[in-house]
């Protein structure tokens, strides 16, 4: 009997360490949300050169020490952001297309998610905006450069197959589909910027909703065979 007892007291202390692990790991997450989000909020109103870590941890009520512990500068913070927000982003891409089975019609589905989407958030679109832009902003740190570019490659990537059933389905002719998921990607990113400068606006003198599904829809029309007919006739 006593070593029964005794056999028992050791697993009967594992089970307290190990809620005591889950504890602190817990809290840990709820830290590490706590950063993500307020980083988020500052990266996107000031941009990555001119943000504050200061002001990051006073938002999410950590020392600027604890913002060390779990991020070892302001380019990996930066990274993190992008990556929780960016494959956030990619799965809403993909659940887009969810209304139609045919791939040309999910293309223009996904084209119109990517629109609104930009159009509604364009804090998202600023922080893609400025790889563009280094020599306006300064120079981004390698590993933000890198994780932006992992995440343009994931997104083209469901552009591509979709092109690539589109094809299959006989909607679209023979095509370089990586080529035409690049040709969209920027014509949509080049339309979307363009309502930033009021002289572009003016120039364009039709609105930029009506502007970038035409755009999307001549690129695709181009491709299309007899069988496709009009491409995005009826509405997607």
């Amino acid at each position: 009997m006593t070593a029964g007892l005794e056999s028992g007291r050791p697993q009967e202390e594992t089970g307290v360490e190990m809620e005591e692990v889950g504890t602190r790991e817990g809290r840990r997450a709820r830290s590490r949300r706590q950063i993500l989000d307020a980083a988020r909020a500052v990266f996107f109103r000031d941009g990555f050169m001119a943000a504050n870590l200061d002001e990051v941890a006073e938002k999410s009520g950590v020392a600027k020490g604890t913002v060390y512990r779990y991020f070892e500068n302001k380019a990996d913070l930066y990274v993190a952001v992008l990556a929780d927000d960016g494959d956030k982003f990619t799965e809403r891409l993909r659940e887009s297309t969810s209304g139609k089975s045919r791939a040309v019609d999910q293309l223009l589905l996904l084209g119109d998610f990517y629109y609104h989407h930009w159009i509604d958030h364009p804090e998202y679109f600023q922080i893609f905006w400025a790889v563009d832009n280094q020599e306006v902003i300064g120079e981004l740190p390698s590993g933000v450069v890198s994780e932006i570019s992992r995440l343009w490659e994931q997104n083209l990537r469901i552009l591509n197959g979709l092109l690539e059933r589109a094809v299959e389905e006989g909607d679209l002719g023979d095509c370089d589909c990586w080529e035409v998921a690049n040709i969209l990607w920027t014509t949509a990113n080049a339309l979307i910027q363009s309502e930033a400068a009021r002289e572009r606006r003016e120039l364009r003198r039709i609105p930029l909703e009506t502007l970038y599904h035409n755009a999307i829809r001549y690129i695709l029309q181009g491709l299309a065979t007899s069988r496709a007919g009009v491409i995005g006739e009826g509405g997607a």
